[in-house]
């Protein structure tokens, strides 16, 4: 985790002391909703609320992503790159902080693919906005 440009010693620390052995979990997603990063729409009847992230995960994963992801969008040249794709596509652009919140779920991602195939990162992985980054095919 700490082949990625931008993430050191604590982060990846945290990561690992929030989240747990990495075998324990099948799908990055589980992880996501650990963290209080999955999407849930308020909505009742014909009303259709907005859709937000729930916040009922652990408030220090959800804070230490955060934390990590500003400075790799302004350091990072690939996380720099998906934050301007993401805010600036033509087709349902994301404001600041929501491109911020999906960049924390594709760390999640990444952390997770990297800790489960035991591989340092690579950057023409994560370059391509448009393709998942990093397929993970582990049994």
């Amino acid at each position: 985790m700490m082949t990625i440009p931008g993430v050191g010693l604590v982060t990846g620390a945290g990561f690992l002391a929030e989240v747990g052995d990495l075998m324990g979990y099948s799908h990055p997603r589980q992880i996501q909703k650990l963290a209080g990063f999955n999407l849930k729409e308020n909505s009742s009847g014909k009303h259709k609320g907005r859709t937000r992230i729930t916040k009922k995960g652990r408030p220090k994963l959800r804070a230490l992503l955060f934390k990590c992801v500003m400075p790799l969008v302004a350091k990072n040249q690939q996380f720099k790159a998906l934050h301007h794709e993401f805010t600036t596509r033509a087709v349902n652009p994301l404001r600041k902080k929501q491109s911020l919140i999906a960049l924390c779920c594709k760390l999640i991602r990444i952390f997770f693919a990297l800790g489960r195939k035991q591989q340092p990162y690579d950057a023409t992985l994560v370059s391509n906005p448009s393709q998942h980054a990093l397929k993970i095919n582990v049994a």
